[in-house]
């Protein structure tokens, strides 16, 4: 398919646009042309070729039966989801969640994680980038959305929400972490390859549109966004407040509507999205400033971060038995959410987010509640134990938890959450997005793409062979960092 150019880089929203001074992507908010991108065939090679060789490079201490199980989430999880191609270096390539034909900013991005792991190969990371620019432009369509149709085919996963999304929207549920998502993928791209590319024009115009609009949404009350599902099985959805969101104070941090999950936020300040976001900042600075030439963006990523960091401390550090740990979700006015949820960015993943270290005892406490009965999503069974969702059944944990459990503790956890999940396929060979703890047949969704990557990605881990030395580190979470009781850089 062709895409044809898109005046503004936000003609795919909703009636009614974007907020007041967030119309462009630079400072003076001109808004420039999006090129236009071909889209070919993916190369048949492409798949088997790296899910091949992944477990002799560098991962060839992983059994063969588990890359002859859910390492093919590799292939089938993860390949199976791309679609158009790489011709040269404007091509663009849309990655399918799974078994819903749309385009998650967030899912995209962990999808293809594990690729990172032989990107120096040129097909590699040419598809790599291609997913990247794909990324981009759904930002400048859309920054408020979280979720994408592969071209402006109308279609929409509750056709009544409200205000209606743009025809290239498949859902317009604001998650902070889905722009983080763009940021973390061009940013380890370019640390695995060396390649630069793909941080264009699109790009540099994508980076200020998000910096501005995490900024503009430290004062939520301030901004037009809403989000209203009028009927059906999942009305509930719908934010309070006419779609506005619940109230909240001001803290330094920045609003998010929804969690990863896709579920509605309690209270509008979700942690570990925001610690996310922060170590993202950082990332976007040093693009900033070695590939962009921009100061003013390098020095605007760390001002935000700041503001970022400092609210966590102050608002989230919350006493439980005496015992200092970080909330889920807090509003800024006295009220917190102490929980964690199986998806990523979860508190569980702050170390896989870059935020601090897995040594660090704010987070070893944190660590401590979440894996533990105080985490009402925590549960244990006959099969396995791990963190589950309101989004699924009860006693159903989830494989993303389970893995990052895995990415965040010892190598001994780390094997044991890679036995665990190889155990737990139910005899489909694939990871799935929950599973009862007692009865891993009884599961939800056949195809989830992000869980096979994180099957793959635990796996490279555990044979010394892992990707996250790739994404960006926040200045304390380095060696001679300050830790979470610091200052930042």
């Amino acid at each position: 398919m062709s895409w044809g150019a898109s005046a503004g880089g936000v003609s795919g929203g909703p009636a009614g646009g974007l907020p007041d001074g967030l119309a462009g992507g630079f400072p003076d908010g001109s808004a420039g042309r999006l090129p236009d991108r071909p889209s070919r065939g993916l190369s048949s090679d492409l798949p088997g070729g790296v899910s091949g060789g992944l477990p002799r490079h560098p991962a060839r201490g992983v059994p063969d039966g588990l890359w002859g199980g859910p390492g093919q989430g590799l292939a089938a999880g993860v390949s199976a989801g791309l679609s158009g191609g790489v011709s040269d270096t404007s091509s663009e390539v849309f990655v399918k969640t799974g078994d819903i034909p749309a385009m998650w900013l967030r899912d995209s991005t962990a999808q293809v994680r594990p690729y990172l792991a032989v990107a120096t190969d040129p097909e590699v990371g040419d598809v790599l980038a291609a997913v990247s620019r794909r990324q981009i432009r759904c930002v400048l369509l859309d920054p408020y959305a979280n979720a994408f149709n592969d071209g402006p085919t109308g279609a929409h996963g509750e056709p009544g929400d409200l205000p209606t999304p743009g025809d290239w929207v498949w859902e317009r549920k604001y998650e902070l972490d889905s722009l983080c998502a763009p940021l973390q993928l061009a940013y380890a791209l370019r640390r695995a390859t060396g390649r630069e590319d793909h941080l264009d024009e699109a790009f540099h115009r994508a980076a200020w549109l998000i910096v501005r609009l995490w900024r503009a949404e430290q004062s939520h009350a301030q901004r037009p966004y809403r989000f209203v599902r009028p009927s059906g099985p999942f009305a509930g959805d719908s934010l309070p407040l006419n779609g506005r969101g619940a109230p909240v104070g001001w803290t330094g941090m920045t609003w998010s509507g929804f969690r990863p999950s896709d579920d509605a936020c309690t209270h509008g300040y979700l942690i570990p999205a925001n610690a996310l976001a922060s170590a993202s900042l950082h990332g976007l600075a040093e693009l900033a400033a070695a590939v962009l030439d921009d100061t003013e963006l390098a020095h605007e990523c760390w001002r935000l971060a700041d503001e970022i960091d400092a609210g966590i401390l102050a608002h989230a550090v919350t006493e439980v038995d005496g015992v200092s740990v970080l909330a889920y979700e807090v509003d800024g006015l006295g009220a917190a959410l102490m929980c964690d949820d199986a998806n990523l960015p979860s508190l569980l993943s702050l170390p896989l987010s870059g935020w601090c270290t897995p040594e660090d005892p704010l987070y070893r406490a944190t660590r401590r509640f979440v894996l533990s009965g105080a985490n009402p999503s925590y549960f244990s069974g006959s099969c396995a134990s791990g963190i589950g969702s309101t989004h699924t059944p009860d006693r159903h944990v989830w494989p993303l938890a389970i893995a990052t459990a895995g990415l965040t503790g010892s190598a001994d956890e780390a094997t044991r959450a890679l036995e665990t999940l190889a155990a737990t396929t139910a005899g489909t060979g694939l990871m799935h997005e929950s599973f009862h703890v007692d009865a891993p047949s009884r599961f939800t969704r056949d195809w989830f793409g992000w869980a096979n990557a994180l099957f793959c990605e635990l796996a490279l881990e555990v044979c010394g062979g892992g990707v996250r030395h790739f994404f960006p580190v926040h200045p304390r979470a380095l060696p001679g960092g300050s830790g979470m009781g610091g200052a930042s850089a």
